[in-house]
């Protein structure tokens, strides 16, 4: 046959089968993905920043373009927001993988507000002494050296900075701006993937400590591929069970509705194992990124080790971007599962909330402390999301809100109080710190009664919502667990601040650095916030409420 002929009955077969007319372009709504686009191009521009602009402007260009970027996003937040995207204009975005609704914006706008509080800590470079004339921040002065090396010493002493954590910060935080927007199993996925990977490499990067830094940073790194393969393998069951990564296709098939059923799945939509495992192994891996129990081991090591202003970080805007997926996933493509997973979140809450409670109470040091805290809390949250009720889905949001900046609050206060070897973060050594440095001990135990739940801060006002809409949700006895696992952390909260005030001061204590203009903003931004939404919650919880209704 000749070759003319092979290629016009090729093109008969083209043109009868018309592949080309079929495939359509896709239908991006820039503007409703806006927020995440925003932060996305910042972080590109950072990238090139480090790239072309000379070593010693860097760190002015960085931190313009962050915060330029993050307050672009949120105003970006409320301009979808106000053009009603969170009520009547709920929609799915981007070809059914984002959704564009209350619970999205709400988190989102969160979890900027609480990323440019954080990014004041990261960009603070008057807490160390100067190095050989030159002003240095947290983080190392060149990550690639090996700690303690000649090419380390060199970099110091030239006055080299680590100006790369900002790009990466922006992209964790583009990651966490679409993973409790994900509407479809991948983007969820990418979107982990997205916001893990520079968490993982900005760990590694404290300036002293730097090998138990890196320690931090592997454990993290190891145990958050763990976490990554399981969400990835249940991923791939759900597909075998539903025949589609989408929410809503799952939660048909879930719920029986499906119409038209693809003859190739048939077999495998009624196996519930599938589902069941499926299911069960994304759950452990958001669960792992909350910080609940049984996976929460990875928390205090890696709180102790990051440089504190990526623990604050990491710690606030993390949780939210965490629990915005799981109640996605749960009240979206689950709720016909209710009954199954709700006794297992009925045991994990439990065991979260007393052990983080528990554990904490042995704990000597404050970074660590905070951490089991910071578990203890994630008990409380979960509550919330038991509660299965709109009141749930609010009290959750509101929460999440509150515990971000009294998390980040605490983590900045904690970088100012040093001694010749850096941060001083064992409780023996803030003894008596309320008589040397008065405002900064009173600041802090702001935060602890916040942690707490005491009336009048963020915590009560927080706590109070999510045990009401648990109980309101027939869960009164996890109710109770709540509040003596609260009673059992009031103890270790109270037992600091009495340490702080009550102590004498030892003759070899650490000082009080005085931070820049950048921390004072970020503590500051955490006071106001934790005695605004524990003295007015009113206005706060009605915008969580408005916002608690998942589109599907």
């Amino acid at each position: 046959m000749s070759a003319s002929a092979v290629h016009s009955l090729w093109t008969t077969a083209a043109t009868a089968a018309d592949p080309i007319s079929k495939i359509d372009s896709p239908k991006i709504e820039y503007g409703q993905l806006s927020p995440t686009l925003i932060v996305l191009g910042a972080a590109i521009i950072g990238v090139l920043v480090e790239a072309f602009v000379p070593r010693k402007h860097r760190y002015y260009a960085q931190l313009f373009v962050s915060v330029v970027a993050l307050a672009a996003a949120f105003a970006a937040v409320v301009a979808l927001a106000e053009g009603g995207y969170g009520t009547t204009k709920a929609r799915i975005a981007a070809m059914g993988a984002i959704a564009v609704d209350g619970p999205a914006l709400f988190l989102q706008g969160t979890i900027l507000l609480a990323s440019l509080v954080g990014l004041f800590t990261f960009a603070e470079r008057r807490l160390d002494p100067e190095v050989h004339g030159n002003r240095v921040d947290s983080f190392a002065a060149q990550a690639a050296s090996v700690p303690g090396s000649d090419s380390e010493q060199a970099a110091v002493k030239a006055g080299f900075t680590t100006t790369e954590v900002f790009p990466l910060l922006l992209f964790a935080v583009a990651g966490m701006l679409v993973f409790p927007s994900a509407n479809d199993l991948l983007t969820l996925f990418i979107a982990l993937e997205v916001f893990s990977l520079p968490l993982y490499l900005l760990c590694a990067l404290a300036r002293r400590k730097r090998l138990m830094s890196q320690e931090a940073a592997v454990k993290y790194f190891l145990l958050g591929a763990f976490a990554s393969a399981f969400t990835l393998f249940g991923i791939a069951l759900l597909y075998g069970y539903a025949g589609s990564v989408s929410y809503g296709a799952i939660a048909q098939v879930v719920d029986g509705t499906v119409q038209n059923v693809n003859p190739a799945l048939a077999d495998t939509m009624g196996n519930d194992a599938l589902l069941l495992v499926g299911a069960a192994m994304i759950v452990m891996g958001l669960l792992f990124k909350v910080g609940a129990v049984p996976f929460h081991m990875w928390t205090p090591d890696v709180y102790q080790g990051a440089p504190t202003p990526v623990t604050g970080f990491m710690a606030a805007a993390t949780k939210v971007a965490a629990f915005g997926a799981l109640l996605r996933l749960l009240y979206v493509v689950l709720p016909g599962l209710r009954w199954d997973w709700r006794p297992v979140m009925w045991g994990v809450a439990i065991i979260t909330m007393l052990g983080g409670a528990i554990v904490a109470i042995t704990q000597t040091d404050i970074k660590r402390l905070l951490a089991y805290s910071s578990i203890a809390h994630a008990g409380f949250i979960l509550a919330g999301v038991i509660a299965t009720t709109p009141d749930g889905v609010s009290s959750v949001l509101f929460y999440l809100a509150a515990y971000s900046f009294v998390t980040i609050g605490a983590f900045a206060v904690v970088t100012l109080v040093r001694d010749a070897g850096g941060e001083a973060t064992h409780l023996s050594k803030w003894a008596g710190l309320g008589r040397r440095s008065p405002l900064v001990a009173a600041v802090f135990a702001v935060f602890l009664l916040a942690f707490a739940g005491i009336p009048l801060t963020s915590g009560f006002a927080g706590k109070f919502a999510v045990f009401k809409a648990a109980a309101e949700g027939g869960a009164a006895p996890l109710v109770v667990v709540g509040v003596i696992s609260s009673a059992i952390a009031a103890f270790f909260y109270i037992r600091v601040i009495v340490l702080m005030f009550f102590s004498e001061p030892r003759p070899e204590g650490p000082t009080v650095a005085v931070p820049s203009p950048l921390t004072m903003t970020a503590i500051a931004v955490g006071v106001a916030v934790t005695l605004v939404l524990g003295v007015a919650p009113q206005y706060f919880l009605d915008l969580a409420n408005q916002a608690g209704v998942f589109v599907r």
